[in-house]
């Protein structure tokens, strides 16, 4: 979803709450926050519309639980590569590996940090020998994935602080 570049903005406690109901469920009807926090049910629809044209709400989507869909196995990979300047390309070779769910560009020794999902260790095998045969790659380092303690997606609410002006409200 494309949203056009506004200045930013802080979240007020309406917006924060607003936030935290779709984060828990984005099924959540307008009028249902609307009871929920006291508000009309267009005055919702209108911070709502407002947040995701300043790019606060990306969008919205459905949690899918990887092992019934036969990806029971997760892990992190991190990887090493010489030199640094090739770091974009070798972000989109990661990036484009069937079974990495997500990609990160990091400070430190260790240039990026995968997760990956799959079936089981052969399959997790085919992945790091994929990413190993990108030619900047001269070493990773596996994290197989036992149990999440804690997963979310999206920000954490919680350290969002902060109130708008009056004059400034979604």
């Amino acid at each position: 979803m494309k949203h056009k570049t506004l200045p930013p903005i802080q979240i007020d406690e309406k917006n924060r709450r607003i936030l935290t109901i779709l984060q828990e469920n984005a099924r959540t009807s307008n009028a249902e926050i609307a009871r929920r926090l006291g508000m009309t049910t267009s005055a919702v629809f209108e911070r709502i519309r407002k947040m995701e044209e300043r790019g606060i709400i990306r969008g919205y989507s459905v949690q899918v639980e990887p092992a019934a869909l036969g990806l029971p196995l997760s892990a992190f990979v991190s990887v090493k590569i010489t030199p640094h300047r090739l770091a974009p390309e070798v972000g989109q070779a990661i990036a484009a590996i069937e079974g990495v769910e997500e990609a990160y560009h990091m400070t430190g020794e260790e240039c990026f940090i995968a997760r990956i999902r799959c079936s089981d260790t052969d399959s997790l095998e085919r992945i790091l020998m994929q990413i190993n045969d990108i030619e900047p790659v001269f070493a990773t380092r596996t994290l197989i994935i036992l149990r999440s303690a804690k997963e979310i997606s999206g920000a954490l609410l919680s350290s969002v602080v902060g109130e708008l002006a009056p004059d400034e409200g979604i």
